[in-house]
């Protein structure tokens, strides 16, 4: 038996307005998360200007989220560039049936929200750095 999770058109629409925003400074994020009961998806949460440090303390460490991150990231030669990231948080301290609800619908989010680059964090906070994300992003 499968489970299907739904993407409301309302998370959609605040996905699509996320991810065309005009930014010049510093990483956004919204933060998704799955209503167990009612097999949906919905947004928790926005934040402009917000460190990659100050998100992992933001999000819960017992419960799975979808994170879109607009990310400011500094090239070697100077540039600033806003990539769009999935950061996939599943501590592994969350409840099982949870974790596996959250990884079946993963293709399908990473396909609504548009993002090639995921990030997968169990760790909880301490796994997810500034240095960890720049690792990621320019391949050092």
């Amino acid at each position: 038996m499968s489970h299907t999770v739904d993407i409301p058109k309302e998370l959609k629409d605040s996905l699509r307005k996320f991810r065309f925003a005009r930014r010049s400074e510093g990483s956004a994020a919204i933060v998704i998360k799955i209503n167990k009961q009612k097999l949906i998806m919905e947004e928790v949460e926005q934040f402009d200007n917000i460190s990659i440090e100050e998100l992992a303390e933001e999000l819960p460490e017992n419960s799975p989220r979808y994170v879109v991150l607009s990310y400011a990231l500094t090239h070697s030669d100077g540039r600033t560039s806003f990539p769009l990231v999935l950061i996939n948080w599943a501590p592994s301290s969350s409840e099982i049936g949870l974790l596996t609800l959250h990884a079946s619908a993963l293709l399908d989010f990473q396909s609504t929200a548009d993002v090639s680059k995921v990030l997968e964090i169990r760790d909880g906070p301490e796994g997810l750095t500034t240095d960890i994300v720049n690792t990621k992003l320019l391949g050092k």
